[in-house]
């Protein structure tokens, strides 16, 4: 268990922190920046993982399996959240987590083949726009060009998750045709 498998667990054991204080008081301003703040921090250890693993070549397979399942279930759980609370619409979180769930399936399908999937760039472009709209959601602010930018960013989530499912299945195409085989 190196130092970014255990930034990737620390994570996931960040999730339940912050969705208690999401919901546990919604509207409840201090737990609201609560949440915000560790949902940053857990955002923050997510660039610190593949920065130190890639750095100091500690790249492993639990690593390759866990940090995105990690961003996953981060980014999932405050889209439920935000969703629960009616402040984002269900349509974005079900077009999120169906492109999340279809990623899982076709990896899934190509360990089986032995292909491994590595991230591409649109991938990490969803992750990181995808992070940046919860961001701004969770800090709220009500000033209207916050709500536009706030919009913006949600929509450039939202392409970006198509684009990045697109691009994954045409670049590995050969995954669908080998698991006929």
């Amino acid at each position: 268990m190196n130092l970014p498998n255990r930034l990737t667990m620390l994570r996931i054991v960040m999730i339940p922190f912050f969705v208690v204080f999401m919901l546990n008081i919604p509207g409840h301003p201090s737990f609201r920046w609560v949440s915000l703040a560790i949902f940053c921090a857990a955002s923050v250890t997510d660039t610190l993982d593949g920065m130190i693993a890639r750095k100091y070549n500690l790249i492993t397979d639990f690593g390759k399996f866990m940090d995105p399942l990690a961003d996953k279930l981060l980014v999932t759980s405050a889209l439920i959240c935000l969703t629960s609370l009616g402040e984002l619409p269900a349509w974005v979180t079900i077009i999120i987590v169906a492109r999340e769930f279809a990623i899982s399936g076709f990896r899934l399908v190509a360990a089986d083949n032995g292909i491994v999937i590595a991230a591409s760039m649109w991938g990490k472009s969803k992750t990181v726009s995808q992070m940046a709209m919860v961001i701004l959601m969770l800090a709220g602010l009500n000033l209207p060009w916050y709500k536009v930018l706030t919009n913006v960013v949600m929509w450039a989530a939202v392409i970006l998750t198509v684009v990045s499912l697109v691009d994954y299945m045409v670049k590995n195409k050969a995954v669908l045709g080998a698991s006929d085989k």
